[in-house]
């Protein structure tokens, strides 16, 4: 593909390859705030609320096993659609629930979506686009989601005022939804404007085999990847994990904290749709960052910015302004989470082998996803055994174990120049 023939076909299909990702992640986006308050509202107490909440991305890391599998098979146009059959039902059940178990496993579904579509997509633009305009595509895909993560949670503080009901949020899901469904419908499939199963060149000469190819070397041998590499994978693997176990805090942590400090519905949706817009205006910071000053100059601020201000929410609860307070937490966790923006799929092309790195790469989103998962269930427990206040403490302090690891292993692993950063396999540490 030329250069100039793969920059005007992009340009050509622009609006078919994001727009569903923008429609998407908006959907998802409007319910993160208020799924603890309808959990509550239908008998849940504030740990059972969190431990709903964390459903959405339980479904996600589960997700990620399958869904290589699923895209491989399927392509990334049916796959996507089946992810938006799959997400109405999930948000039908929510809308419909009757208990925080039947909540719940809508919410399980939503995020089994999720990660099928967000792998779909990516899948297409690192098969598809040539190297050169890669990065460029790619970072336009996250901005798309942050955009949508903006947009869901500002219009769902809108119709929740509207409407007087929290559920409200979970009917413009499935609006999103549906438009998402429509768009890939009647749209130009993008693959088809490259060609099935065609090859892109790397700098180096090297063919990049089709997606379907390189899913499918994702998919089989998941967990030996994860036990070849599990010394690089145990350190920056686990402060990978962490940054995500970190970022979980925007999905339930917070919003429970607002729920226990008393704030509505729709200002818990509007203070969420700020911080989220805060995080996406820092979108293209932290490459600019990466790239002139190293990894570790965008990384170590991104991450102790974010574990303080969860630290400093610990302190807040009892507090007279503990909402003036909550709010400029919030703002301050947002401020390090943009300046990360890319932080942990950068480390991992970083060290990922150049023969052939999916099978790493999946090992590495495994990894982080675990984290991601694994840390809303942490704050439900610790919730029910302690307090809300101690479990995002806990969280703070692990945050701040994963600054430890990254300034421990960063500049032993990657170089501070960009150029030739990925080694041919990665180090076992």
């Amino acid at each position: 593909m030329a250069g100039t023939s793969g920059e005007f076909q992009l340009r050509k299909i622009a609006l078919a390859v994001y727009l569903p990702t923008f429609l998407f992640a908006a959907g998802e986006s409007a319910i993160i705030p208020v799924i603890p308050v309808i959990a509550k509202n239908i008998g849940a107490d504030l740990a059972t609320a969190g431990l709903v909440a964390a459903m959405l991305t339980i479904g996600i890391v589960v997700g990620d096993i399958p869904s290589g599998a699923f895209v491989a098979r399927m392509g990334e146009r049916v796959a996507m659609l089946w992810s938006s059959a799959v997400a109405l039902v999930g948000t039908a059940l929510a809308i419909f629930a009757v208990s925080p178990l039947m909540l719940g496993f809508g919410m399980f579904l939503l995020g089994l979506a999720t990660a099928t579509f967000a792998l779909a997509r990516h899948a297409f633009l690192t098969s598809y686009i040539p190297f050169q305009y890669r990065a460029r595509s790619l970072s336009l895909l996250g901005g798309m989601f942050r955009a949508g993560g903006v947009a869901g949670p500002l219009m769902a503080a809108g119709v929740i005022a509207l409407f007087g009901t929290a559920r409200s949020a979970f009917v413009l899901t499935a609006v999103f939804t549906v438009a998402t469904t429509i768009v890939l419908l009647f749209l130009q499939d993008p693959e088809s404007a490259f060609g099935k199963g065609k090859k892109v060149r790397e700098p180096d000469g090297r063919l990049l085999t089709s997606g379907e190819d390189e899913l499918e070397r994702e998919t089989h041998g998941l967990f030996r990847t994860v036990w070849n590499y599990r010394g690089v994978l145990l350190r920056l693997g686990t402060a990978a994990g962490i940054t995500s176990a970190l970022r979980s805090a925007r999905t339930v942590l917070f919003p429970l904290w607002a729920l226990s400090i008393g704030l509505g519905d729709s200002d818990t949706a509007l203070i969420m749709g700020i911080a989220t817009g805060i995080d996406f205006a820092l979108f293209f910071t932290s490459g600019q960052v990466m790239d002139r000053f190293g990894r570790i100059a965008a990384v170590l601020p991104s991450v102790l910015i974010m574990s303080l201000g969860i630290l400093a929410v610990s302190f807040t609860h009892n507090m007279p302004n503990n909402v003036t307070m909550f709010i400029l937490c919030v703002m301050v966790f947002s401020l390090g989470n943009g300046l990360g923006s890319g932080i942990i799929l950068t480390i991992a092309s970083d060290l990922a082998p150049k023969n052939n790195p999916a099978p790493f790469l999946g090992a590495w989103r495994f990894s982080a996803d675990a984290g991601a998962g694994l840390a809303p269930m942490g704050v439900a427990a610790v919730t029910a055994v302690a307090s809300l206040s101690v479990a995002a403490g806990a969280l703070g302090v692990l945050g701040l174990v994963g600054v430890f690891l990254f300034v421990r292993y960063i500049p032993r692993l990657i170089p501070k120049s960009p150029h030739g950063l990925a080694p041919t396999e990665p180090p076992s540490l």
